[in-house]
């Protein structure tokens, strides 16, 4: 089987609703989750794959350059949108990527409606951009937790 062609994973925003109409209408539940994945660890790593355990087809909306620029400052983000989305679509629990240039997914996520919102431990329900709207519209949200001692900023601090 030939492998599986990573920019053909890569969604534009505008794009994104009618795709992921065209996903559910098809029977799979969709499951979103969000973030930067400056520098990719085993953290992200498993909580992908958990991601992904709770429905068909994961699709992670990633931030791009200019809006981890304001999120975590200059010099950030250390690879580039396109390098960043060809990595997560290396690994086999990511079906899509979207970028989003907003701080928050908020507005991604009521385009897209997901059936599963997935976000780290870490944040509270009431933190989690799009979980109020996903919960109205009969969607579910899942909190994972992180994995202990894993953390880009701790890995980027070590260099």
């Amino acid at each position: 089987m030939p492998p599986k062609s990573f920019t053909a994973g890569i969604i534009s925003p505008s794009k994104a609703p009618a795709f992921v109409k065209r996903l559910k209408r098809s029977g799979k539940r969709v499951v979103f989750t969000n973030g930067v994945f400056d520098v990719l660890h085993r953290g992200h790593v498993e909580y992908l794959a958990t991601a992904k355990s709770f429905g068909d087809v994961l699709i992670v909306g990633l931030n791009t350059d200019a809006s981890v620029r304001r999120l975590k400052g200059p010099g950030r983000p250390l690879q580039p949108l396109r390098d960043r989305a060809i990595i997560l679509l290396a690994l086999e629990s990511v079906d899509y990527v979207i970028p989003f240039g907003a701080e928050r997914p908020q507005r991604l996520i009521e385009t897209i409606s997901p059936d599963i919102l997935v976000k780290g431990a870490d944040y509270k329900l009431d933190e989690i951009a799009g979980a109020d709207y996903v919960l109205a519209h009969g969607g579910k949200v899942h909190r994972i937790r992180l994995t202990s001692g894993r953390s880009s900023s701790k890995i980027i601090e070590r260099f």
